[in-house]
C-alpha cells in the first residue's frame, strides 16, 4: 500500500493578469494574486492547491496568507493525507481567519491522497453529479459600452446567464441591465451587489429591472454581511431569490442564515471556508431546503476544479458560477477539467488530473 504520509510542500505566489478589470462594489483586482502550493508524500504523489485572496471580500491579502501558509505546512509535515478531515479541522483551529490559506494546502493534500487512491477528487464525495454542467459569465462594474461590448462576446461563445456585478449606483445599474437585455435575446441575470446596496436601494434596482422586464434569477448578498434581516426583507418584498455569500463564513453561519430565512440560496465557496467545511455547509443547507450556488474568488482551474469536484460528487448544485478562469489572460494549468463554452467538462483521471511548473525559488517545508 502508499504511503500518504506528507513530506514536503512547496508554496510559491503568482501572478496573473485578468483580461478587464475585476470591478466589484468593494473593490477591483486588475491582476489575480494567488498562490499554489504542492504537496509531496513519502512515496513521490505529488498533489496541487491553490490560495486565492481577494481582501475586498475575504479580508485575507496575500502577503498575510503566504505567512499563514508557511506557519500551517509545517504542522502538516509527518501527517497522513488520509486524515485529511481531521487536518483541516486542526488547520481551522490553527488559523480560523485564513481560510484562503487553508483552502490551498486542503486541496493540495486532498488531490494527493485521491491520487494514491486512484480516484478522481469528485468521487471522494460520491458521484451523484457527474456530467457536464453550464457556468454563468461575469460581468464587472464598468460604463455601458463596455457593458455591452462584453455581454456580446461572451453571448457569442454561448453564455446566457450573465452575473452582473451592480451595487455602486442603482440607476446605472439598471441602464447596464437594460442596455444588454435589448441587445441579448433569450437571457437571464444575477445581480451580485457583493454587499453594496442599502436595502432600499436593491428594491429600487429589482424593480427597475422587472420594469423593462428582465430575467433576474437571483440577487446575491446585495447588503453586508452582518444584515440578515435586510436579506429576508429583499427576499420578501421582491419575490426574487437571494443567495447569501459573504453572510456565510462557516457553518454557524449557514444555520443564522437559515434560522433567520434570510435567504433561498447558499453560495458556497471554498476559499471562504475551506474545502471541508465548504462540503459541511453544502450537507446542511441541502437538509435545511434551500439551493446551492456555487462559485470562486479570482481563481485558476486548480481551485476552482476542486469546487467543481464537489458539484460532480454531491449533485443538486443549482447555480454555477465556476468561470473565474475565463477571466485570466493566461491559464498556467495543465490538464484538469476543461471548458466547452460556458459548459465545463468532468475529468475522469486521478485526484484533479492537472499539473502546474514549480518555479526553483519557491518556498519548500519539509
Amino acid at each position: 500500500m502508499k504511503s500518504s504520509l506528507i513530506q514536503r510542500i512547496d508554496i510559491w505566489p503568482v501572478d496573473i493578469p485578468v483580461t478587464d478589470p475585476f470591478v466589484v462594489a468593494t473593490g477591483a483586482r486588475v491582476t489575480a494574486q494567488n498562490i499554489f502550493m504542492r504537496v509531496t508524500l513519502q512515496d513521490g504523489t505529488q498533489g496541487f492547491g491553490e490560495a486565492a485572496p481577494f481582501p475586498e471580500v475575504g479580508d485575507e491579502d496575500r502577503d498575510s496568507c503566504l505567512t499563514a501558509a508557511r506557519e500551517l505546512a509545517s504542522g502538516l509535515i509527518g501527517q497522513s493525507a488520509a486524515d485529511y478531515e481531521a487536518l483541516a479541522d486542526r488547520l481551522t483551529e490553527q488559523a480560523p481567519s485564513s481560510p484562503a490559506a487553508r483552502c490551498g494546502l486542503e486541496t493540495a493534500v486532498l488531490d494527493a491522497y485521491c491520487r494514491t487512491q486512484s480516484i478522481p477528487l469528485w468521487e471522494l464525495w460520491g458521484k451523484t453529479g457527474v456530467r457536464e454542467r453550464e457556468t454563468d459569465i461575469t460581468i464587472p462594474i464598468c460604463d455601458l459600452e463596455k457593458t455591452l461590448a462584453l455581454s456580446r462576446g461572451w453571448y457569442a461563445r454561448g453564455f446566457r446567464l450573465f452575473k452582473m456585478k451592480v451595487g455602486t449606483d442603482v440607476e446605472e445599474d439598471i441602464r447596464r441591465l437594460q442596455a444588454v437585455h435589448e441587445a441579448l435575446p433569450g437571457i437571464g441575470f444575477i445581480g451580485d451587489g457583493n454587499q453594496g446596496f442599502s436595502r432600499e436601494d436593491c428594491i429600487r434596482f429589482a424593480g427597475g429591472v422587472k420594469q423593462f422586464g428582465g430575467r433576474l434569477v437571483l440577487l446575491e448578498q446585495p447588503v453586508i454581511r452582518d444584515d440578515l434581516e435586510g436579506l429576508q426583507a429583499i427576499r420578501h418584498l421582491t419575490g426574487i431569490p437571494v443567495a447569501a455569500d459573504e453572510s456565510v463564513r462557516s457553518l454557524q453561519d449557514a444555520r443564522r442564515v437559515v434560522a433567520m430565512q434570510a435567504a433561498d440560496y447558499i453560495n458556497i465557496k471554498i476559499m471562504k471556508t475551506g474545502v471541508i467545511e465548504a462540503r459541511r455547509i453544502a450537507a446542511f443547507t441541502r437538509s435545511a431546503g434551500l439551493r446551492l450556488m456555487v462559485g470562486g474568488m479570482l481563481e485558476t482551474r486548480i481551485a476552482m476544479g476542486c469546487s467543481f469536484s464537489l458539484v460532480l460528487g454531491l449533485g443538486d448544485f443549482n447555480v454555477l458560477d465556476l468561470d473565474t478562469p475565463l477571466l485570466l489572460s493566461t491559464d498556467p494549468v495543465i490538464g484538469g477539467y476543461r471548458y466547452h463554452g460556458p459548459r465545463l467538462q468532468p475529468w475522469h483521471e486521478p485526484g484533479l488530473s492537472l499539473q502546474v511548473s514549480v518555479p526553483a525559488d519557491c518556498t519548500t517545508v519539509h
